[in-house]
């Protein structure tokens, strides 16, 4: 169910997402993010609350480049509300990937993940999300752009308290500026 905001209104939530790869994709060493990929985006379609992610015609966005750093992968979905988007993260199958991230991507410094809420049918786009990912780290989180551990209400809610699950994720988007974490790498700029 999308949220019901004031009046006619009615929000999904938007998620992005970036990595940067350790190696390319067609290497030993991301093998297993290669395979996990459709099993993973399959789960993801047919999970509860699930809208929209951004794909090519093969199914996934892993030669989506939006950025000056052709390793960066962007991943861009939609959902119904934060809870259907924890419930995938941290309750599905989508947990043994997540798990093993440090295998295939470098650790970000700067804020790698970022939320907002969008009009239902509308379809973000790589460059609003990089706006997105931008306002998390100048700012930190705020109702244009949170995050899973620090969600903010759809327009016209009001605030929801802290959702339990909040206190055992750790915050995947620290907000400021810092390096990218990345050998031989400065600071991410996402213009």
């Amino acid at each position: 169910m999308a949220v019901e905001g004031s009046g006619q209104d009615r929000y999904h939530l938007a998620q992005v997402n970036i990595a940067v790869l350790r190696a390319p994709l067609d290497a030993p060493a991301t093998a297993g993010f290669v395979a996990a990929l459709e099993p993973v985006n399959r789960l993801a379609d047919s999970s509860p609350g699930f809208v929209w992610r951004l794909q090519t015609p093969e199914g996934d966005a892993t030669s989506v480049r939006a950025f000056d750093d052709d390793r960066i992968l962007v991943n861009l979905s939609v959902w119904e509300s934060v809870e259907a988007l924890w419930a995938f993260t941290y309750q599905s199958r989508h947990l043994d990937a997540l798990r093993r991230r440090r295998e295939w991507f470098h650790r970000l410094g700067d804020a790698y993940l970022a939320l907002w809420w969008v009009a239902a049918g509308h379809v973000p786009t790589v460059e609003e999300a990089k706006v997105r990912l931008e306002l998390l780290r100048r700012h930190g989180p705020g109702p244009d752009a949170f995050t899973l551990r620090e969600p903010f209400p759809a327009p016209g809610q009001r605030p929801a308290p802290t959702p339990p699950h909040a206190a055992k994720v750790a915050d995947p988007s620290p907000s400021g500026a810092g390096s990218t974490g990345v050998p031989g790498r400065g600071t991410l700029r996402l213009h």
